[in-house]
């Protein structure tokens, strides 16, 4: 069981802190004027932290799921597909996506997918 719950937990950690970090931190100037922009809050009201912890949880179960089946870098190549590629296509198309912050938000996403498959590979 702790083969499976230890890199589980410990990746959802990993990508809790990146987001976080990114978002909240970093790029948040990037994140409220887009929204006020739109006449918008940009939310950050606690239940949303909740909703993108179960995000991370989901995000890195799934990457334990692929890990199982693939190496390290098509892990990682297609948990940042799934993960982000998918996530801004959308976001994008709903047009809540400040594309201002593609050029920090790729290649921290890339750290942080596959940061992700790195651990899960190393505690399972």
């Amino acid at each position: 069981m702790m083969r499976v719950l230890l890199p589980i937990l410990a990746a959802t950690v990993w990508i809790l802190l990146n987001e976080f970090v990114r978002n909240q931190l970093v790029l948040i100037d990037h994140w409220t004027e887009h929204y006020a922009s739109m006449g918008l809050v940009f939310p950050g009201e606690p239940i949303n932290g909740a909703v993108w912890g179960i995000w991370s949880l989901c995000f890195a179960t799934a990457i334990f799921f692929l890990a199982r089946r693939s190496g390290l870098l098509e892990t990682g190549a297609l948990a940042w597909g799934v993960g982000f590629v998918l996530m801004w296509l959308v976001i994008g198309n709903m047009a809540v996506l400040p594309f201002s912050i593609l050029p920090y938000a790729i290649p921290w996403s890339l750290a942080e997918a596959f940061g992700a498959a790195w651990i899960v590979k190393k505690l399972a």
